[in-house]
């Protein structure tokens, strides 16, 4: 089968097309022919040497992916050979099959095409876990995302505008505001020209938000500290603007927040067939009513993964970038 392989640690020229023999699914594994697979932020960190596969994952590229069922144990799950399916993987989504743990597998929503849906698991599986299991966003709740254009801002938009929440957001540019706001913020910052802080206080009347998802890290916990209301809570997913800071802990305490972080790609399986149960019930009746919908910003062969990877490292798009195996 064809694969994407990285020769040695580096820029985007060390991604090369190989080929490897078609992997065998074990207990609870399903073999997926992939129709596409999504490029996600830790495919480009994994290439440049900065984020190792989990224990006994694929060292192959990619995330998620959408294709068919063409066997494997399909366990007490409801699934068939043949089935049109979307998947959250350890790793191997950049290749003409990937194994799949099927209990991590989702049936591919209706008015969603292949394409589409590949790009649904990483972000959605990442926006439950973090902004509800462990954020504990309630209806009608204040939420802050940052990168509200990347594929986790734009299903965390959607999914906290659905529960009645208040969202607002930050970005990096007119367009991508204009973008976000459709998706349902009230109100997305350009951080290049606005004072997120500033303007969050004076849009909540100097309340604060109650729960910030935050990607970037770095300064920003300090500055997101002061727009948390009290008993506010904040996840860390990300450290774009680096992995220190200086903070003060007299707001931490004064105003009793809750700061947390995680990482999805390493926990159990068990764990994250729960996550999927969980948006199969409550989330995919909301993208098969349009009430979510995917946000795609580009496609490529897998043969131009190199630009793909450019792509998402450039900043410039808004939502997925998706390869087309």
């Amino acid at each position: 089968m064809k694969v994407i392989e990285v020769n040695g640690y580096g820029n985007i020229d060390v991604l090369r097309v190989g080929s490897r023999n078609i992997p065998k699914p074990g207990k609870q594994e399903v073999l997926i022919k992939v129709i596409a697979a999504g490029v996600n932020r830790p495919d480009v960190l994994q290439r440049k040497g900065f984020y190792d596969p989990p224990m006994g994952a694929s060292d192959i590229l990619g995330l998620e992916v959408s294709g068919e069922i063409v066997s494997g144990d399909l366990g007490n799950s409801d699934f068939s050979i043949g089935d049109r399916v979307c998947a959250l993987l350890s790793g191997g989504g950049y290749a003409e099959y990937c194994i799949a743990h099927v209990y991590h597998c989702l049936p591919i929503p209706k008015n969603v095409t292949f394409e589409e849906a590949a790009g649904l698991p990483e972000s959605l599986f990442t926006v439950w876990n973090n902004v509800i299991n462990i954020g504990n966003l309630s209806n009608g709740e204040s939420f802050l995302v940052h990168g509200g254009s990347s594929g986790v801002g734009t299903m965390a938009v959607q999914l906290a505008k659905s529960m009645g929440c208040l969202v607002y957001s930050t970005a990096s540019s007119d367009e991508k505001v204009r973008a976000v706001e459709s998706l349902g913020a009230l109100k997305c910052i350009n951080y290049k020209n606005e004072d997120f802080v500033e303007q969050i206080l004076n849009l909540t009347e100097m309340k604060g938000v109650n729960l910030i998802l935050d990607m970037v890290a770095g300064d920003y916990l300090q500055r997101n500290i002061k727009v948390l209301s009290y008993n506010g809570r904040m996840v860390i997913i990300a450290f774009l603007g680096g992995s220190r800071a200086n903070l003060s802990c007299v707001d931490i305490l004064t105003k009793n927040l809750t700061i947390s972080g995680s990482m999805l790609r390493s926990k159990s399986n068990s764990f994250k067939s729960r996550i999927a149960s969980a948006l199969r019930e409550t989330v995919w009746p909301l993208l098969e009513k349009k009430n979510i919908i995917p946000i795609t910003y580009a496609y490529f062969p897998i043969d131009q993964v190199s630009q793909a990877h450019a792509m998402m490292e450039s900043g410039e798009h808004i939502g997925k970038i998706i390869l087309r195996i």
